[in-house]
């Protein structure tokens, strides 16, 4: 089943074409990546896709329901869960606080409720409170629970971030440059857990410049070059393909 189906996409900034009617399809229960030069379009797909920019041009489908221009709380009610190049969590807030904040749309008591402790909202926040335990533990990020996640190393920031989308319960997870700042133990421990969310349920869209990441847990992989889809394949597909080669390291070395 197709659990995503963008159409003609389009996006200009001023006289600057980032997307020039990109077509991009993603499977139920997959992981599929997207990958390009810097500038090619990636993010600006991304922020299309998650509603933080409208595009110009073009159809979004999400779940067999056209989702246009939506904005991004709406998307998140269906499904869709995304995280950022440029971290974006609550830095005076603790790791845990971050995690729950990512379930509410979970609960119906509301933040009024919560904060008056009410009977019907102590009951939720404490469900919410042991989802939230529990996708720190999955992510190791239990002995940070309770420290402000400002004060934390990037590394554990980003996350942090993860958890946060993961506790909206999402049916597709877009996951922007997801390794960023770090370490390969950190990277390859990132690796496992993309790609036990398989076995979850979730189905996994990415943009990630660590190629090593990219071919091992990748199901299908996706390449833009100057706001155009220039080639879609299985990892090792990809990594023969001509014009892949050319657009990352230009004419002469493809040749070579």
């Amino acid at each position: 089943m197709v659990v995503l189906d963008a159409r003609g996409v389009k996006k200009s900034f001023g006289g600057v074409k980032a997307l020039r009617g990109v077509d991009v399809t993603v499977q139920e229960g997959t992981i599929t990546a997207l990958i390009g030069p810097n500038g090619s379009g990636k993010t600006t797909l991304f922020n299309i896709l998650s509603g933080v920019l409208p595009m110009d041009e073009g159809k979004v489908i999400f779940m067999n329901r056209e989702i246009g221009n939506w904005p991004a709380y709406k998307r998140a009610a269906l499904g869709i869960a995304r995280t950022f190049q440029n971290l974006q969590i609550f830095q005076e807030m603790s790791v845990l606080e971050n995690v729950m904040a990512g379930g509410f749309r979970h609960t119906s008591s509301g933040f009024m409720a919560g904060g008056l402790s009410l009977p019907k909202a102590r009951g939720e926040m404490g469900a919410l409170e042991k989802k939230a335990l529990k996708l720190l533990e999955e992510l190791e990020l239990t002995p940070y629970a309770h420290v402000q996640a400002g004060e934390l190393p990037f590394g554990i920031q980003r996350k942090v971030e993860i958890a946060r989308a993961l506790a909206l319960e999402p049916r597709l997870l877009l996951l922007d440059e997801p390794a960023a700042g770090l370490t390969t133990k950190e990277t390859l421990a990132l690796a496992r857990f993309i790609h036990g969310l398989k076995e979850r349920g979730i189905t996994v869209f990415l943009v990630e410049h660590d190629m090593d990441l990219v071919m091992g847990i990748s199901d299908w992989v996706i390449v833009l070059n100057f706001g155009q889809k220039i080639y879609e394949g299985t990892p090792l597909a990809v990594k023969r393909e001509r014009t892949v080669i050319k657009a990352y390291l230009g004419e002469k070395r493809a040749k070579g």
